[in-house]
């Protein structure tokens, strides 16, 4: 009879002690057909060539949401405090290759405290908060994807680069209010401050409004903002704006002369209205490149000063259905003038639709049209570059996805 007690007892723990922990296995896999016209194949004479370009490519570089897969855990241990961890991997789903420039976990990877109460604490590779605070009210954080961002990325706000050595603090929510605070240390010996990266933001969600602002500062971003995964590489003056790798926005002809930037800065603020199945959503921008002529990258054109990108988008989703949801919105980048350059400007238009075959599996369509005007950052006629896509050979672009997507 004691050893029966005794092996129930054992049981009744065990069960207990799974009870209190869990892991979790997760994942999206998505991808599509892309078409885009003006597609740079090289240079003549000076004169960018160009044609049509079709491709199956994964989500990370045009469609709604990066293939992934992951593991979430969390454990009780007492007292309304648990233990947490995130392991998110990035991979391409048309070749199988790992995205986030090679690394096994590129998308997160943290550990740390969480307290209903308190709020959250963890540290590894991380989203910072103004993406978290502003990325939903955007095309490409709610129905566009990453085709649908601002000028290649410009501002962040799809998430193209995560932040590696960092602290977070996330506040619980409070009658909608949430807030948070990021800290990535350089780890430069004697000089704290390079490398180093910091960002804030807050939000406010009730029934039928929401609003985000959020800022992030990075010093030396050529090297700890934008070359932070393995095979990335930094920005070079053999490699800058080379039309080929131009998927990334350090890559890409509009930003790519700026890496000798000290500083990044990033400020951005967005807010929503829903009403019945209509929601509109605004966003603001702005990126500076901040004394341009450091030692963080090249600088062939032999800029200083600042480069400021401020970007706005107006949009409106619209859930005809359960099983249906269509975007559209227009965005508006605007560069000042850099040594004289009479900066630049980018006006895009983004269309999307979403059917769900189920709660897991979705249809979609995706329409970008981008025109620039001015000059690039490279000093030559600014050409169109819609996020994701081989730069054009013009300054006008198309971009259309026709995807898959399903979540597990």
């Amino acid at each position: 009879m004691k050893k029966q007690l005794a092996a129930c007892g054992l049981a009744v723990a065990a069960t207990a002690s799974h009870a209190q922990s869990s892991v979790t296995l997760y994942g999206i896999v998505d991808i599509g057909l892309t078409y885009t016209n003006n597609a740079q194949t090289g240079v003549t004479g000076g004169v960018p060539r160009g044609g049509a370009q079709f491709a199956i490519s994964d989500a990370h570089t045009t469609g709604l949401s990066g293939s992934r897969w992951g593991l979430r855990g969390k454990e009780e241990l007492g007292g309304g405090l648990s233990a947490i961890f995130v392991l998110e991997n990035g991979f391409m789903a048309n070749s199988g290759a790992l995205a986030q420039g090679g690394a096994e976990f590129g998308r997160q990877a943290y550990v740390g405290l969480m307290s209903a109460n308190v709020g959250t604490i963890t540290l590894g590779r991380q989203y910072d908060p103004l993406v978290d605070s502003v990325q939903p009210f955007g095309a490409s954080g709610a129905w566009g994807g990453y085709m649908s961002s601002h000028l290649n990325d410009v501002d962040n706000l799809s998430n193209t680069n995560r932040i590696n050595n960092s602290i977070k603090f996330t506040t619980p929510t409070f009658h909608g209010l949430r807030a948070g605070a990021l800290y990535s240390f350089g780890g430069v010996a004697g000089n704290q401050s390079q490398n180093q990266i910091w960002s804030v933001g807050a939000s406010y969600s009730s029934d039928t409004f929401a609003a985000g602002i959020g800022y992030l500062n990075a010093r030396n971003p050529n090297v700890s903002f934008y070359g932070n995964t393995p095979n990335k590489g930094l920005a070079s003056a053999d490699n800058l704006g080379s039309f080929g790798s131009a998927t990334t926005p350090e890559s890409s002809p509009a930003i790519a002369g700026y890496a000798s930037a000290h500083t990044t800065e990033i400020l951005g603020g967005g807010a929503s209205y829903t009403l019945g199945a209509a929601t509109v959503s605004a966003v603001v921008t702005n990126t500076r490149f901040d004394s341009l002529g450091a030692s963080s990258g090249p600088n062939p054109r032999g800029y200083v000063g600042h480069a400021a990108f401020t970007s706005a988008e107006l949009g409106v989703r619209y859930r005809w259905m359960p099983a249906l949801l269509t975007g559209v919105a227009f965005d508006y980048t605007k560069r000042n003038s850099v040594n004289g350059d009479g900066g630049a400007k980018y006006l895009q238009l983004d269309l999307g639709a979403i059917y769900s075959l189920s709660k897991r599996t979705d249809l979609y369509a995706l329409a970008v049209l981008q025109r620039a005007m001015g000059r690039d950052s490279l000093g030559q006629p600014a050409v169109a570059n819609v996020s994701g896509f081989t730069p054009s050979s013009t300054d006008k672009q198309i971009g259309l996805r026709l995807g898959i997507r399903h979540k597990f």
